[in-house]
């Protein structure tokens, strides 16, 4: 499937035996060279990109916790605020994820600021 163009957010798929936690720590370790902590975990996205190919995003907001990002399988990185998350080209089954952050973002923060004392 070419997403060319598109943002999506990093991850990949859960390997027999394990998390969806782990599976998401392993792929930005191997996609971003960065190790993170998986804190919340949001709603899932469910999309098919083509008849008979359904895939199921289950999306975590995590903490950053040791590295430096390398981009080792994407083009770029961005942080982008509440303001902007909207602007970006998502990749039609993020797009959920997206709104979510959107429609959430101060309770979000809040839960992470309670979560890390």
């Amino acid at each position: 499937m070419n997403l060319s163009g598109f943002w999506e957010f990093p991850g990949g798929k859960v390997e027999k035996n394990e998390s969806p936690e782990a599976c998401l720590v392993r792929e930005i370790k191997e996609e971003l060279a960065i190790s993170v902590c998986t804190r919340l975990a949001l709603k899932s996205s469910e999309y098919s990109y083509s008849a008979g190919k359904l895939i199921r995003l289950l999306p975590f907001v995590c903490s950053w916790q040791s590295g430096e990002i390398t981009l080792l399988e994407h083009q770029e990185v961005r942080w982008v605020s509440k303001e902007n998350i909207k602007s970006l080209n998502w990749a039609p089954a993020d797009i959920p994820i997206v709104d979510e952050l959107f429609e959430n973002w101060n309770k979000i923060q809040d839960q992470l600021i309670n979560y890390i004392k």
